[in-house]
This record gives structure tokens, sequence and C-alpha cells, in this order.
């Protein structure tokens, strides 16, 4: 009967279970662990053009621009300088174009596992409710099928089953909050890519090109 294969499937199913857990953690760990080492010196740097961006801004000095465009070690350096080149070559006329494609190209580099991460994040739980609910079913089938095992047997079985959601929610926790704080990195980074592309457009206008 059906019922009797699922019960068979549940009785293995419920450690597969915690052995996906387990290797999602492992995952999302290295992830992690990949991602801070990777945006933190990009972070970092845009926090610093960030200040430089904020004081051209009180000294109303737009030539700041060149001196960002010589940076090329921040993404925003390198965004400038881009725009400076093409603004040589053609004017102002496509220059938004410019760092929109500059974005888009970026974009995937810094982005780089966070999709995963959340996807981690919002299906961990699941997961582990899921080898809940298949260790709740291996333990009252076990006392039908084994009625002197007694109230003690389903308990130890419950409980074990139990370990399934807190290890989802150990996987996903991690993940979750890594999505977020490296989410608020790359965002950061963009704000600041467009605070240089409004530079460079007003720089044009300044030059006249």
């Amino acid at each position: 009967m059906l019922t009797e294969k699922i019960f068979t499937i549940a009785h293995l199913a419920d450690q597969v279970v915690l052995w996906i857990l387990l290797v999602l953690s492992v995952l999302s760990i290295g992830m992690i662990l990949e991602r801070y080492f990777a945006l933190k010196k990009i972070s970092a740097e845009s926090q610093r053009v960030r200040a430089r961006i904020k004081l051209a801004l009180q000294s109303n000095s737009l030539e700041d621009v060149e001196d960002l465009a010589k940076d090329p070690n921040s993404i925003e350096g390198r965004a400038a300088g881009y725009a400076l080149k093409h603004m040589r070559d053609a004017g102002s006329k496509g220059l938004s174009e410019i760092f929109n494609t500059f974005a888009l190209t970026e974009r995937p580099e810094l982005e780089k596992f966070l999709g995963f991460l959340a996807t981690v994040g919002s299906n961990a739980p699941y997961i582990g409710l899921f080898g809940t609910v298949l260790g709740i079913m291996k333990a009252f089938n076990d006392l039908a099928t084994a009625p002197e095992a007694g109230q003690q047997t389903v308990m130890a079985g419950i409980s074990m089953a139990l370990v399934a959601t807190a290890a989802g929610l150990f996987v996903a926790i991690p993940a979750v909050a890594a999505y977020n704080y490296y989410s608020k990195q790359v965002r950061g980074v963009f704000q600041n890519l467009e605070s240089v592309k409004e530079l460079c457009l007003a720089y044009a206008k300044k030059k006249g090109v």
C-alpha cells in the first residue's frame, strides 16, 4: 500500500534531511566567508569614495571627478575613468548609458552567491520542518508496530525529530543575516555609482562637453 511505502521512506528520509541541512550549512558558511573577504575591501573603498564625494559637494569642486577617475582601486573610480574617457571621445551624450552598462557588468560579481544565501535562508526551515514531520511519523509508526515500546519510545522519537527543525533554523538564520548585510553593502556601492554619475554629468555641463 501507498501508506506503507510512505512510512518506509520516512524511516530513512528524516536522516537524509539532516544530511542535506548539513551540506547546505557547510556551503552557506563557505559562501558567507567568501563574500565577507570579497566585499570587505570593496565596501571600504566605497566608503572612502563616499567621503570624497561629500567633500566635493561641500567645496563645490567638480574637478575632484578628475582625481576620482585616477583611482583604479575602487569601482566608482573605474566608472569615473570610463566616463571621462567617453566625454573626451564623444562628449556627454550617452554618459548615463555608460554608467548603467558599467553597473550591469559589475552587479553579478558583487551579488555573487547572494541568491543562494537567500534561497537557503528562506527554505532551510521548511526542509527542517519536513524532517520533523517525517520523524514524528516514524515515532508513531514504531509505537503502532510495537505497542510494548511505550510512551518513552514515542517521546524519544519526537525529540529526535525536533532536531531537524532546530537544524533548519541553525542553517537559515546565518544565511538570512549574511544576505541582508551583504545586500546592504552592495546597495551602498550602487548608490555611490549614482552619485558619481550625477557628478560626472554636472562636470560635463560645467565643461560644456
